[in-house]
Formats: C-alpha cells, structure tokens, sequence
C-alpha cells in the first residue's frame, strides 16, 4: 500500500532561539517534512540590563529559520502569559507556595495557545517542541496511507490513548516539565531530540552552520526574572510584610523578615548573630511567621509525606487506583532529583497522600508531585501540604537523646518500615491536629 510522503505534512516547531528548538526543526527537515518555525512572545519587559531578552531570542529564532530555509511566525502570548501563569504565580506566592511557571507555562501556553494557533491559524498537522522527551506513538499519526485520507477518515488522530516517555538522555530529560498537558496536545505533538545526547544536539547544529546558537549560554531558572536577585524582582510585585522568624525547636522570635513570600522551604535565612546556619522549615501564610530549623540536616526539614490537589493524569486516572485506592509508583517534586519509591492513596476529589519510601529534604507546597512508572509519566498534582517532618514525629526523643536520624546513611529512619496506607493516614491526622503548636522541651512541649 503506497504511503504518502512526510513532505505531504506540515510540523510547525516551536522555536525559541537556542539549539534544541533549532535542531528539533532541522531534524524533522531532514527527514521530508514541510516545516515552519513559531516564536511565542511571552514577557515584554525589560532586563536587568535594560535589554528585553524576547527581542533577542526572537533574533536568534528568525537566525534560525533563515538558516534552515523555512518560513519564520511570530505569536504574540504576552497578555495571555499575564493572566494564566504570571498572575496565578503571584498569588500562589502570596498564600505561601512556591510555584513552578515552567511546568504552568507548558500547560497554560506552549501546549495550549500555542498549539492552538499552530492548528487554526498555520494549519499545522502536527506541533514540535524541543523538550527531551518521547511519545508512546512517535510519528506514527502521521503515517496516513492515501486511500485513509480519500476516505476522509480520522485515522490521524491515535486510535488509543498517547504516554509520555522519558528521553533516552537521563540527565536531559524534560519530562517532569511536561507532566501537566494534555493528552489532546500530546496526540498531536513531536518530540523529535527524545532519542539524542545534547552533546550530539551540540554538534548537529555546529554542522549545520548555527554554531553562534550551539555555543549560546542556556537560559536557566525563571524566564522573566533572568539573573536578578528573587527577592528584588518579587518585590515589584508584591509589597513587603514584616513578619517573625521564629524557632521550630522552641518556638521563640529569633529576628523579622519582610514576607514569608522571599523564602521558600529549604531555604537557608541568614541572621545576625546566630550561633548556626538557619534553614526555613515551615511557612504559616496566614501569621507571616516563618519557623526555622538549626543546620541543614535538622531533622524538620525532612517529610516523608505530603498532599496534593487533584492530579491531572495524562491519560486516565491508573485503574490500581481507581479499584484499590492506591498505585505503587515514583516520584520527584525536582526535576534533577532522583526518583523515590512511593505509594499513592486516594483522598477525594482526585487529591491524593504520596508515602515516600524514605523522608525527602524540603519537600515544598506549590511544586508539583510528578508520579512516574517505569518510563512513562503519569502526570502530576501540585503539593498544597506537607506531613509531619521527621521533628514533628520524634521531637521529644530528639531533645531526650533517645532519637538521631542520619539522612545520609539513614541511621534511626524508622519510618522506612512504616505501613504505607493506614500510618501514612494516621500519621497526617496526627500532624494536622498539632502542626504549630508549642514545642519547646523545657516546658515539655
């Protein structure tokens, strides 16, 4: 049966201006397709250095599409990134969370507008993206024979529901950005660097005269903030709050801080005069107070629960959890850190408990709970609660000396051999019944 040619089908490939959006559309020319190149506009303002960093990438992006031969778009998102990511960051910032805008922007922008504009107004059959990342389906919904499209059929459009693999580079891998989209935007959606190094990227795009975008520094962290400090960009949003700093073991004013909303869990909070380093182990949104944990490794800082919102799946909701209610899968709330065994249980609303095998250091309300099986993504749910830290369990045995936990060799990790479902819901019961109470041990709490 003849097949008809990639070169009949239309991939428009989001390009942002660096080397894995460019080589993701010099692949797909390579391989017969009709491409065109998208630049989305997102943020407008000014740098630090007064330069508007979406002029220059956007030079960059048309670099590329003139290099390639293809047709170069522009779309303009800035208002429509305003009020569904920028917006909603800044007030999940002041409620006391700690966002994440990329995974929000894959969501809310580039696999949604953009998507959309590539299909309605480009008349795209397929969109590609420069994310380390595969399909379960690859190309394949784009493999139409000519008597399907005679008939008129909607064979394009997968038979069965698409899964979102890891890339075959680990440390590349970008699919935690990605565990919010949907399933209709990943039918549609090519990922054509989910089987390559970025060392190879590198070279592919040198080789292909574009060597001023392999050897351009990668952006990192936040888009909109560049290389400004956090605290001075928020604060143009968000007005300063005094608050209190306050003592997790006993539960005293250690100094003022200027909203809890310029520090996140984890974080280290320099004071004058401490004897220790100080780390922020809980923000209360609702008294500006910020409580502190003595050193790094307190053990305060570390949970090995927490709570989500409703998980958004990328396919269906696992039938394991929708029969027994619980799935044992993987985890990670940092897209560099290792995954960690885990066990989900049902919590109404499509929220659920994540157990973790082993307690995790800064586990953060506002950054999202990715749920991972094997090489697929399942999909994520933002964290909007933690459970009790390793302190709030074992603080009177801690101060008594009948306690220790040592996170590297976990030495003293009880809570290893817990049972996953029923303590796991004892233990949040627990928490949520004492969090913020006194717990000084010379009054004996």
């Amino acid at each position: 049966m003849k097949m008809m040619s990639p070169s009949a089908k239309h991939v428009v490939c989001a390009i942002s201006g660096g080397v894995d959006s460019a080589v993701a559309a010099l692949l797909l020319k390579w391989k017969g397709y009709q491409v065109s190149g998208l630049f989305m506009r997102n943020w407008d303002q000014l740098d630090e250095t007064g330069v508007c960093s979406a002029d220059r990438d956007c030079d960059d992006a048309e670099f590329v599409c003139d290099t390639l031969s293809i047709p170069f778009h522009r779309v303009n998102f800035v208002k429509e990134y305003w009020h569904d990511v920028f917006s909603n960051f800044l007030k999940q910032y002041e409620r006391g969370l700690t966002p994440n805008p990329d995974i929000m922007c894959n969501r809310f922008i580039k696999f949604d507008r953009l998507v959309e504009h590539a299909f309605n107004q480009l008349k795209a059959d397929a969109v590609a993206t420069g994310h380390y990342a595969r399909t379960s389906h690859g190309e394949s919904f784009l493999c139409l024979t000519e008597s399907d499209v005679k008939r008129g059929s909607n064979t394009d459009l997968p038979d069965h529901a698409v899964h979102l693999l890891k890339a075959v580079d680990a440390w590349k891998d970008q699919t935690f950005f990605l565990s919010q989209i949907s399933q209709g935007a990943l039918q549609r959606t090519l990922f054509p660097l989910g089987d390559l190094t970025k060392d190879v990227v590198k070279n592919l795009a040198k080789q292909a005269g574009m060597e001023r975008i392999a050897t351009k520094k990668e952006s990192m962290g936040i888009c909109f903030i560049g290389t400004r400090e956090f605290k001075k960009f928020i604060t143009e949003y968000l007005d300063p709050k005094p608050g209190n700093f306050i003592g997790v073991e006993d539960n005293k004013v250690k100094g003022i801080h200027n909203g809890h909303f310029l520090y996140t869990i984890g974080q280290r909070a320099r004071l004058a005069g401490s004897p220790h380093a100080m780390f922020v182990a809980e923000k209360n949104p609702d008294t500006n107070d910020i409580y502190l944990a003595p050193g790094t490794k307190h053990p305060s800082l570390y949970c090995q629960t927490c709570m989500t919102d409703t998980v958004r799946w990328i396919n269906e909701p696992p039938q394991q959890l929708l029969e027994k209610e619980t799935l044992d899968c993987f985890f990670r709330f940092q897209h560099a850190d290792p995954l960690v065994k885990c066990r989900l249980t049902s919590a109404g609303d499509g929220a659920v408990i994540v157990s973790l095998q082993r307690p995790v250091r800064a586990l953060t309300p506002g950054q999202y709970a990715v749920f991972y099986l094997g090489d697929e993504c399942l999909g994520s749910g933002q964290i909007v609660h933690n459970g009790p830290s390793l302190y709030d369990l074992n603080w009177k045995e801690y101060h008594s000396g009948q306690w220790s936990w040592d996170p590297i060799t976990g030495e003293g990790k009880e809570l290893a051999e817990m049972n996953f479902t029923q303590d796991s819901w004892n233990q949040w019961r627990r928490h949520l019944r004492g969090r913020l109470k006194s717990r000084d041990p010379s009054n004996g709490g």
